[in-house]
Order: structure tokens, then C-alpha cells, then sequence
């Protein structure tokens, strides 16, 4: 008897092991033959990898050790620092009251005065507060552009400077209607920041700024009586600069602490913000470059009171990352940057933790699925829940994947040097991940 259940195990066991073969290798067929052999990818580096939790098994692997730049899937590591380090709310500021003075000091967090947040805690405190208030400068050890950014982006609505205390996300909103234009923060709308003029030739509005100042121009064709809208980034300057702007939207003096008075870290209070989850939704679902940035940087500000975004990465990686695969380089929170370098299994790591530490429904929530986000045009059956990237010849997408069956995956495919439209190459990349969805 104890021979026949050794032998009944042996056979089970092979026939599981013959399963998983004719299982992975269908999905290594469609991969050659379909994936990496289309047009859009036959020339590119490509990097797959295809794991399930449940099991602990891979699916499926393609050079998911090889490097590659992730674009915008580096945000897949911004999320998971920020709610490993963040908690469920964000540093809104870091003040102090004495008698006569409230003295505050920024912490990086980009949703003050963000159109898309009504909630304002750190407004609401300088609003009502009777005291002078008198700003802190923050350590910093961070410059107004990431590490390895185009430098010729300056004016690009997704690349605004980085800087200790954002206001309005750091970029002017220019709206364009018939004859009315408008530039906000108002401190722009007069002649010596803002021109504009009429050229009915252009097909959309042209908003640009100067390199060096805050001097905006807006060209529009006078025969679109649409609402248009844009935004450019604006120049932050330093902290004279930020005390500039406070005063002129609270309507009260504002000064900037200088006369070398020592005031201790630990005397100041943090004040907490909006719900964490209020700005990683954004950052992941419309892939916001900004608040990738500033994320990094908050967390920095809460765990030291120094804002390094460096700092913050070099913790988590001797900390958090020690178990990964393979070493990144990992040098800023959005992906804007080509000097970072990630490996497939290095995401498949991370997603695996997420999934493993938080629940499911939050995880999902946050992730773009199909038919919204920056997969609005993509898997209309949305059973992925996943980052997309895209830098010029690099295409990414990271994440979960739910087959019929109701298994769950976690996959990332890296496509780097390409020389087709990234539309086809999510398309092609759309096509392979939607047969594993539909077989299993």
C-alpha cells in the first residue's frame, strides 16, 4: 500500500509537472511566435515577466534579468516607498507657534493649492492664524530638476519644477476664450509677465515661456471660439520667491526667516494633509510626473526633516529592496530621467510585496485599468490593473492581470529601443496579454 501511494504521488506529480509545461509553453509559443516576432517589437529589446503568487511560480520569463528604462513604470517604486513610508496621510507643513510669530517650514507637499484638492489644511492654518508668519527654510537637498532630465523641457506642462513648498503644482494655467485671456496666479497677468497675440493659421493654442524668467506668451487662432486651456511651468526661485507668493494670495505678510535665530527640528509640529491615497491615484492614473517627484521628497521631509530625494531611495534600497532580483539604478520619482534602469523580475518583486501587503481592492483601485487613465484606450475587458511608460522608443507596462479563470498574475514587459509607434507596440503587447486572460 505504502509502494501504491509512492507511485500515485510520483504520477500526480508528473502529471502537474506535464500540465505546467503545456500551460507555460503555449504562452512561450504566443510569445515568440506572436510578441517578440511582430513588427513593431522584432527589433527592439524586450523583457518579460509573467509570475503567480498563489503558486510562487513564473509563467513565463524573456530576459527579465536584462536592464531596462522603465519610463514611467518608476512610479510603480514611488507608490510602493510612499506607502511604505507616508502612512494614510500626507506632511501637509511642519510649524511652529510662539506668542507672536508662527514660524512653518515646507515639506515638499505638492496639493497646496492644487486646483484639484478643495482640502487645505496648511491654508487653512496661515488663513486664520492672527500671528506673523515667517517661513523656515527647509533643508534641501534637491535641485529644481531631476537627475538626467531633458533640460529643453523646461516649459513642458509634465516637467515643473521641484521645490520645498509647491503652490498651484508649480505651473501657470493660461485659459484662452473669444476674446478673453486669463493667466493664473494672478501675479502674472499683466503685460510685464504675460503677452499674447492672434495667429488664425495655428491649429491649437501655443503657450510658451521664457527660459530664464517668468515672461509667458500665448499665440491663438481668434477663429476657435472653444474654451482652450494650458499649463506652463513657472520659475520657483528661492524662498524670498515662496514668501512672495504666500503673501500675495493671503493678502498678509509673509517673511522669511534670516536673522540666523536657531529654532529645533523637534519643536515643530507636522501638520497632516489630504489622504495619501488622494495623490497617488492621480500620480498613477493621468501618470503625474509632479507628484511622483514631490512624493520622494515628502517622504524625505517626514522621516529626516531634510528634503533629498537621493536620500529617500538610498533607504529604501538598504532597507525595503534588499531582497530584489537584480540592483536598479533608481534616481527619481517619475521615470522622466533615462539614467534609470530596472529589470522585469525587479517589478515583479515589488508588485508581489504590494499585493501581498495591502489589500487587493486598494491596489486595483490605484492602478490605471482598462478603459481609464492612460489605459483608456486599451483592455476594454479590464482584467489588468497596471503602469503604463512611455519615454521616446521605450514602452512599459507593469502590474496585475486577472484571467478568466480568476488567477492572478503579476507581470511587467519592458520594451526599450524600438523604432515603431508606441501605440503599436501596446497594441502588440495588448494582444499577447489578452490571451493569457482569455486561455486561463
Amino acid at each position: 500500500m505504502r509502494l501504491f501511494r509512492i507511485v500515485l504521488s510520483g504520477c500526480l506529480l508528473l502529471l502537474m509537472e506535464q500540465t505546467a509545461f503545456a500551460q507555460y509553453g503555449q504562452i512561450r509559443k504566443w510569445a515568440e511566435e506572436e510578441l517578440l516576432s511582430s513588427p513593431a517589437l522584432r527589433q527592439a529589446h524586450t523583457g518579460i515577466s509573467i509570475y503567480e503568487p498563489a503558486t510562487g511560480k513564473y509563467w513565463y520569463s524573456y530576459q527579465d534579468d536584462h536592464y531596462f528604462t522603465p519610463a514611467s513604470n518608476t512610479k510603480i517604486f514611488t507608490l510602493y516607498t510612499a506607502m511604505r513610508l507616508l502612512g494614510d496621510s500626507l506632511p501637509a507643513l511642519r510649524y511652529l507657534e510662539t506668542d507672536s510669530v508662527l514660524y512653518v517650514k515646507g515639506t515638499a507637499d505638492p496639493a497646496f493649492l492644487h486646483p484639484d484638492y478643495t482640502v487645505q489644511p496648511a491654508w487653512q492654518l496661515l488663513q486664520q492664524t492672527s500671528k506673523r508668519i515667517m517661513i523656515v527654510p527647509a533643508v534641501s537637498e534637491n535641485k529644481r530638476f531631476g537627475y538626467g532630465w531633458a533640460w529643453s523641457d523646461y516649459a513642458d506642462y509634465y516637467q515643473p519644477e521641484l521645490n520645498e513648498w509647491p503652490m498651484y503644482g508649480n505651473v501657470a494655467r493660461i485659459r484662452h476664450h473669444g476674446d478673453m485671456t486669463l493667466i493664473w496666479p494672478r501675479m502674472f497677468n499683466d503685460t510685464a509677465h504675460f503677452t499674447f497675440r492672434r495667429d488664425d493659421k495655428l491649429e491649437e493654442l501655443l503657450a510658451e515661456r521664457d527660459e530664464r524668467s517668468n515672461r509667458f506668451s500665448l499665440t491663438f487662432n481668434g477663429n476657435d471660439k472653444s474654451l482652450q486651456e494650458a499649463e506652463v511651468p513657472f520659475i520657483t526661485g528661492h524662498t524670498g520667491d515662496l514668501a512672495y507668493r504666500l503673501q500675495d494670495t493671503l493678502h498678509k505678510p509673509v517673511t522669511v526667516l534670516t536673522d540666523g535665530t536657531t529654532l529645533p527640528p523637534g519643536a515643530f509640529t507636522l501638520l497632516k494633509g489630504i489622504p495619501a491615497d488622494s495623490l497617488f491615484l492621480p500620480m498613477m492614473h493621468r501618470s503625474d510626473n509632479f507628484f511622483a517627484e514631490q512624493t520622494l521628497m515628502m517622504c524625505a521631509a517626514r522621516l529626516w526633516d531634510t528634503i533629498s530625494t537621493a536620500r529617500t531611495i538610498d533607504f529604501m534600497e538598504k532597507s525595503y529592496l534588499t531582497n530584489l532580483p537584480d540592483t536598479p539604478k533608481w534616481v527619481d520619482g517619475s521615470g522622466l530621467s533615462r539614467y534609470n534602469l530596472f529589470t522585469p523580475r525587479d517589478f515583479v518583486s515589488v508588485l508581489s510585496d504590494m499585493y501581498k501587503t495591502y489589500p487587493s481592492e486598494r491596489l486595483y483601485a490605484l492602478f490605471p485599468t482598462g478603459g481609464k487613465g492612460t489605459l483608456k484606450n486599451y483592455y476594454k475587458q479590464q482584467f489588468v490593473h497596471a503602469k503604463t511608460g512611455t519615454l521616446s522608443g521605450c514602452v512599459a507596462l507593469s502590474g496585475y492581470l486577472v484571467t478568466k479563470k480568476n488567477k492572478t498574475l503579476v507581470f511587467s514587459v519592458l520594451v526599450n529601443n524600438h523604432n515603431n509607434s508606441a501605440t503599436n507596440v501596446r497594441r502588440t503587447v495588448e494582444r499577447f496579454l489578452t490571451q493569457v486572460w482569455e486561455k486561463y
